[in-house]
């Protein structure tokens, strides 16, 4: 397990100034078309599509398209280079209200077999009085989504809007990842009888893994894989270890990137680098306790991060390996260099330049493609110079 004196190294390199920070040069004018050089890249920015009512999440077809998920509820399609007009019908009712809506969507990993789309979203409970997140599955027909079912219902129905989650991500045996935030409601974060703050894993018809750790315990909701996290936003495999990493927001700083790993308890509320939007400790202000995770990384201040995915492209070569994670606050790319486990250093790039980079994936070009959270929200690529 990463001992303390790690995550405080790695906060003071980043309080200090020690890690890179926005490293545009200055003859280079920023924005769309612009060459923009970098510590170890040079890359133009590439808008490919305005419109997008904010979009969320992105996944790529066998066929060189795009599907799309805009929060409001819509399944856009994007194909020879183009924003399709018309959104694709199928879904079940999303609950778009506050930070709730249309989330994410991933490819099964047989898809060229069977066609399946997962997306996680919020929706209403049976009887319309909180709202919780969910995961469909569906596959594409010729104009809509055919073939929908719900796999699952989270059991943190809530009135609140607000840490829904949620990423999908699955892992190279097939299980599906789900992460969930703990709805503004940190105590549950710990109870293991409830989905609020957890990461779960399912089977990819929606039922339990056998091998999930709280399977057999009494009073455990068994699709809890790990527990303890607040708000996660983004979820990787890393691609030589596959074990499944994680970001999520922390309060006011304390921000996290965590490898999750089955049955452990990342600490959330009772551990936090971060402190109340009042100013007052978290708890009694403890960053470490016994048997609670520490972060493998973490920001204060705070960037809100979003999306995350290693770099494992041939267009950037000298990114091979690097964590990209978006960030909503200050419109940024962390990258992070990584030697093996540990972040080594970071360089924001893109900072205040497109908006809130909500999502970021690496596409089979090799370049990387970003969706920005915003009324109307673009698609963009980072293409080389």
């Amino acid at each position: 397990m990463l001992q303390i004196d790690r995550a405080l190294a790695l906060s003071a390199l980043v309080v200090a100034g020690l890690a890179i920070a926005g490293c545009r040069n200055a003859s280079d004018a920023a924005g769309v078309g612009a060459k923009e050089t970098t510590e170890q890249a040079t890359f133009v920015l590439e808008n490919l599509s305005q419109g997008l009512e904010n979009p969320w999440g992105m996944a790529f077809l066998p066929d060189g398209g795009m599907v799309i998920t805009e929060r409001p509820g819509r399944v856009r399609l994007f194909r020879d280079g183009q924003l399709l007009p018309d959104p694709l019908p199928g879904l079940p009712p999303v609950y778009a209200e506050d930070q709730g809506g249309l989330l994410d969507v991933v490819l099964h990993p047989d898809y060229a077999r069977n066609g399946w789309l997962y997306f996680s979203y919020s929706g209403l409970d049976e009887a319309g009085q909180g709202a919780s997140t969910h995961v469909a599955r569906a596959r594409l027909g010729e104009r809509s989504l055919r073939d929908v079912e719900v796999i699952f219902r989270s059991n943190a129905v809530s009135g609140s809007g607000i840490h829904f989650g949620s990423r999908l991500v699955f892992d190279r045996a097939g299980l599906l990842f789900i992460s969930h935030g703990e709805r503004g409601d940190g105590a549950k974060a710990q109870a293991l009888d409830r989905h609020h703050g957890k990461i779960l894993r399912l089977n990819d018809d929606g039922s339990v893994p056998a091998d999930n750790p709280f399977r057999d315990r009494a009073n455990a909701a068994p699709e809890i894989y790990a527990y303890g996290v607040r708000n996660p936003q983004g979820m990787t495999l890393h691609p030589e270890t596959g074990e499944l990493w994680e970001n999520e927001h922390g309060p006011m700083g304390g921000d996290e990137i965590n490898i999750i790993r089955a049955g452990v308890n990342y600490g959330w509320p009772v551990i936090s680098w971060g402190i109340d939007y009042s100013g007052e400790p978290i708890g009694d202000g403890a960053r470490e306790h016994a048997g609670m995770a520490q972060p493998l990384y973490y920001w204060d201040p705070s960037i809100a991060p979003s999306g995350m995915v290693f770099y494992t492209g041939t267009a950037f070569p000298e990114w091979q390996g690097d964590l990209l994670v978006t960030a909503l606050k200050f419109d940024l790319i962390a990258r992070l260099e990584m030697d093996g486990d540990r972040v080594v250093a970071e360089e924001r790039l893109l900072e205040g330049e497109i908006g809130r980079i909500r999502d970021i994936e690496i596409g089979p070009d090799g370049y990387v493609y970003l969706l920005t959270d915003e009324p109307d929200g673009g698609l963009y690529r980072l293409t080389p110079a």
